[in-house]
């Protein structure tokens, strides 16, 4: 029972700090381009004209 005093605050924060994690995700901007780095990746990089 004393093992519970400990693990639910620590349970409680890393979930805290997880959503923290994913909000900061969000507001940075993480998410905004999906399809991009999918087709970048098809994309021939080597016929660029310089």
């Amino acid at each position: 029972m004393t093992t519970l005093v400990y693990l639910i605050p620590v349970a409680l924060f890393l979930g805290a700090l997880g959503l923290a994690g994913f909000l900061w995700a969000l507001r940075s901007g993480q998410y905004e381009d999906l399809d991009g780095a999918a087709e970048r990746i098809l994309i021939d990089g080597d016929d660029k004209s310089n």
